[in-house]
């Protein structure tokens, strides 16, 4: 039996928000209820290319913003 946590806090668009040990950015983009292909991600206020999504890991008191991109005229 492991005594390391298997889920951490993180903020999501200021809320707080339970991630699993191990989730990428990826994997928390693609849990929320939005298009994951119009969406920029920010972690402690930089930028993740969407090139890294897949590879960033999240860990406990990141500071995340997920913000969908509207086309439109």
């Amino acid at each position: 039996m492991s005594d390391q946590p298997t889920r951490f806090e993180i903020q999501l668009n200021g809320e707080v928000h339970q991630v699993e040990t191990d989730t990428t950015v990826l994997d928390l983009v693609n849990s929320l209820p939005i298009d994951p292909v119009a969406v920029a991600v920010e972690r402690n206020k930089r930028i993740v290319p969407r090139s890294l999504h897949a590879e960033t890991t999240l860990e406990a008191g990141d500071q995340i913003e997920v913000v969908t991109i509207v086309g439109g005229g």
